[in-house]
């Protein structure tokens, strides 16, 4: 029987691993020097958590969470996004009496079931990054600015930024009262899954805006926005995010039908749009969450935060040309006939424990297959073990000398 991975999954091969490892380094020293510290939550949550907070009507919680009950009757399931796990965490664990906001990140992997995408698989890994417990605009826009800082550093240019605000619960009802009406007036202009969420949630008609049929983008291009809806309140907090913005060189253009697919955002949203990336092009998205502390039992707390998807953001790099070299190894090792293999191989421990990257043919190799592993190592030193004495050359600019085995390291040591 053939066995292969399931269907949306896929292995990171070695590799693949240095640009994979150079994309998370970048992103934990980044979220590092803007005052970020990592957070882990469990791979699965109460079902009732994601729920409660994405929204019954969501994509999400209808089509995509991987949804079991254990051995003890329970509803579980695996995270599809790390925003409500950190905040269920934050209030667990008592951070909201620590000094705030809290600013925490994770790289974690997510899982949603749906058809699966270039770059975005049924399980995916995620920086998720979130400060909890300021409502000031300058960590909406410290927020978007890390990540266009994240893009810069990795060599990624060609992205788009589109921010948008969508409101709160004091000028929001005015506008989906609005909305309803018009999406219930042009129906007929729209397709099935358009017209269900016009009677589960108006809002999310807009959501995946570039994935939905032309007729149905024409007919929503005349529906009204949210922006000619703003409270003043919200409308200067867009305004003061936009300013800051600015400030710090962040360009972007204002989008008035992006908004974000599930229910907890309120106010600034934005995502990151790779422009050669069709309609499966988001490679970070974000936005404020005021209310959702408080919907997993937590006092009145306002929060920010985004979303990555480091797959996406490999594909970039690699669009961009962009390439990792991989690990290196110092010295290698190679065995003669009569070789004394315990003693070169404790010597070769001695150099690891000085930091100093060794390896050593496993495999039998005649002294020519050693000879090709040696040089596909790129290693610069060597050592040619022979009975109880060694060839060695600790660099590639050093002459060759022979030593014993028993006294080899001392040969690559400074």
């Amino acid at each position: 029987m053939k066995v292969e991975a399931p269907r949306g999954t896929h292995d990171i091969l070695p590799s693949e691993q240095p640009l994979w490892q150079h994309v998370i380094e970048v992103c934990e020293r980044l979220c590092g020097l803007y005052g970020y510290r990592p957070i882990q939550t469990p791979v699965f949550e109460d079902t009732a958590l994601f729920v409660r907070t994405s929204g019954e009507g969501s994509d999400v919680v209808q089509k995509e969470m991987y949804t079991f009950t254990d051995r003890g009757g329970r509803s579980l399931t695996l995270r599809p996004e790390a925003t409500a796990p950190i905040c269920r965490a934050y209030v667990e664990h008592g951070l909201h009496r620590e000094p705030q906001p809290q600013k925490l990140y994770t790289v974690a992997s997510m899982y949603r079931y749906s058809a699966p995408q270039k770059g975005r698989y049924r399980e995916h890994w995620q920086l998720s990054v979130e400060a909890i417990g300021s409502a000031d605009a300058g960590v909406d826009a410290e927020l978007i600015q890390l990540y266009d800082t994240i893009l810069r550093t990795l060599g990624v240019s060609a992205y788009r930024l589109a921010i948008n605000s969508i409101g709160d619960t004091a000028c929001r009802p005015a506008y989906l009262e609005r909305l309803h009406g018009w999406l219930a007036e042009h129906g007929g202009q729209l397709d099935e899954d358009t017209r269900t969420k016009a009677r589960t949630s108006p809002l999310r008609v807009f959501d995946n805006l570039d994935a939905k049929p032309p007729g149905v983008r024409a007919a929503l291009a005349g529906a009204p926005t949210i922006g000619e809806s703003l409270c003043d309140a919200c409308r200067e907090h867009f305004a003061s995010v936009r300013r800051l913005l600015d400030a710090c060189g962040v360009s972007y253009d204002v989008e008035p039908t992006l908004v974000r697919g599930l229910d907890y955002y309120t106010r600034t949203t934005w995502e990151f749009v790779d422009p050669a990336g069709g309609a499966q092009s988001t490679i970070s998205g974000g936005g404020r969450y005021d209310g959702l502390v408080e919907e997993v039992g937590g006092p009145p707390t306002p929060g920010v935060g985004f979303g990555a998807g480091i797959e996406r953001l490999v594909l970039a790099l690699e669009d961009a040309g962009v390439a990792a070299a991989p690990p290196g190894i110092d010295v290698f090792f190679m065995f003669g006939e009569g070789a004394d293999r315990t003693a070169a191989l404790a010597q070769m421990a001695l150099l690891r424990a000085a930091g100093i990257a060794c390896d050593a043919d496993y495999a039998g190799r005649s002294p020519k297959g050693q000879r090709t592993q040696l040089a596909r190592s790129g290693a610069s030193g060597w050592a040619l073990v022979i009975g109880e004495s060694a060839r060695v050359k600790p660099g590639r600019e050093a002459d060759e000398a022979t030593v014993p085995v028993d006294r080899l390291a001392e040969a690559f040591l400074p």
